[in-house]
């Protein structure tokens, strides 16, 4: 599995997400629109933290497993692509987080 990475899993949302397969959870998702999927990511949110918080490490791992997919989903609803995700963290990492988080309560 080390070929798998968030862009794969970035393909196979948007190839899942735009079918009809009935059977499928991401195209469910995909029509129950955006509302549906920001709800399923925040519940696996607070599942993973609950998991972190018992210090179920298995439980983490599954859950925030949950929590990348339905961010994914969430992202490819908002017309997001994770290159613009990732671009913004790597702007981010020009100062400390002190410093970037102040600047934007500026905005």
């Amino acid at each position: 599995m080390a070929d798998f990475d968030l862009k794969e899993l970035e393909r196979i949302i948007a190839e899942r997400g735009n079918s009809q397969d009935v059977g499928s959870w991401t195209a469910k998702l995909f029509r129950a629109g955006t509302p549906k999927a920001a709800q399923k990511l925040g519940e696996e949110a607070v599942e993973t933290v609950i998991a972190a918080v018992g210090g179920d490490r298995d439980g983490v791992i599954s859950e925030s497993a949950d929590l990348l997919y339905h961010w994914m989903v969430v992202l490819a609803l908002s017309g997001v692509s994770l290159e613009e995700v990732l671009d913004e963290l790597a702007r981010r990492t020009g100062r400390s987080g002190i410093e970037e988080k102040a600047a934007r309560q500026g905005d």
